[in-house]
């Protein structure tokens, strides 16, 4: 027999029960391969008419995983909205803040940088223009 206690009925038991458990959270910590948009456009994205989003607003694309925001210059500036921590799809945008669902993590919508962790990279910056009266974003260069 080796040296090497054998575990309690309760401590195998305990481990069985967590180890599901254990695989969810690894699951919520990834992306994922679940159809949703990638990280970042592949090709070109139409994300609406040029009128949607006004001097000094913002505005979230959830389905093309994009935030536009306009200068009152009338300048465009967009942002993937994957979380630079885990690599989540960005759902909710509150004023120019966004807020990583899984994780706290926030950023300023007009400019990309973190606000909050536990993010510590800002989001990437995409090419953004206006083609035929369209917002138009790119993949990042």
């Amino acid at each position: 027999m080796s040296g090497r206690p054998v575990p309690s009925r309760r401590t195998v038991l305990r481990s069985a029960a967590l180890t599901p458990v254990a695989g969810l959270g690894l699951a919520a910590c990834s992306p994922g391969d679940d159809g949703a948009a990638p990280a970042t456009p592949t090709a070109p994205v139409d994300l609406g008419a040029d009128g949607e989003v006004a001097k000094g607003a913002t505005k979230l694309f959830p389905d093309g995983n994009v935030v536009v925001s306009r200068a009152d210059d009338g300048s465009l500036k967009a942002y993937s909205t994957v979380c630079t921590h885990a690599g989540c799809p960005i759902k909710k945008l509150e004023g120019t803040k966004l807020v990583c669902n899984c994780h706290g993590s926030e950023f300023d919508a007009r400019t990309g940088e973190v606000l909050h962790a536990p993010a510590t990279v800002p989001l990437t910056e995409l090419p953004v223009e206006v083609k035929q009266g369209r917002i138009v974003a790119s993949p990042a260069t």
